[in-house]
């Protein structure tokens, strides 16, 4: 009898040390989809923050070229509206003609290709669709890690007890994939 007494003091020390490290893991995944959330969201405000000065810089340089612009778009429209793979084909192959153009304008008119205002923003803003991808795939990696945890055992006590709730993947919405028009 006194050694199933120990025994259960025991395990009861167990288990309160134990549920310490259950509570602590949870907080911890959860705080760690928020730090990663906000990393997405830094670069997400780096991205909306170099546009207007890509666009800017290109409607005052290229005015001249607004067609060509404009045909791009809409090259680029007719690629995402594509529904069978023959059309995407076609709407691939015109987009390699009119970026050929591109390249020969770069040519026509030497100061196009020295703009470095232009090839910085454009570098800029491919670095930070970079940085977005790395961020949401760490972002998504952290969900996954915390959604694993809380809808197993013991995990969904201790998120129960702490409040935590799943959290929801960086995915893209239909209205994000929607081509966006270019004006100038």
């Amino acid at each position: 009898m006194r050694n199933s007494w120990k025994l259960g003091v025991v395990l009861l020390a167990f288990v309160i040390l134990a549920s310490g490290c259950g509570y602590n893991k949870t907080i911890a995944l959860q705080e760690g989809v928020d730090a990663q959330w906000a990393q997405v969201e830094n670069q997400l405000k780096r991205r909306y923050d170099l546009i207007p000065n890509l666009v800017e810089t290109v409607k005052g340089y290229a005015q001249h070229e607004k067609e060509l612009l404009t045909h791009i778009a809409d090259v680029r429209t007719s690629y995402f509206q594509a529904n069978s793979r023959n059309d995407k084909i076609k709407a691939a192959t015109e987009l390699e003609g009119v970026l050929s153009k591109l390249l020969v304008l770069k040519e026509t008119y030497p100061d196009l290709k020295a703009n470095e205002s232009f090839m910085k923003l454009q570098d800029s803003l491919e670095g930070t669709e970079n940085r977005i991808a790395v961020e949401r795939k760490r972002y998504n990696d952290a969900v996954k890690e915390l959604n694993t945890y809380i809808r197993g055992i013991p995990g969904s006590w201790w998120a129960s007890m702490t409040g935590v709730t799943t959290a929801e993947y960086f995915s893209v919405e239909e209205e994000a994939k929607a081509t966006p028009k270019v004006k100038f």
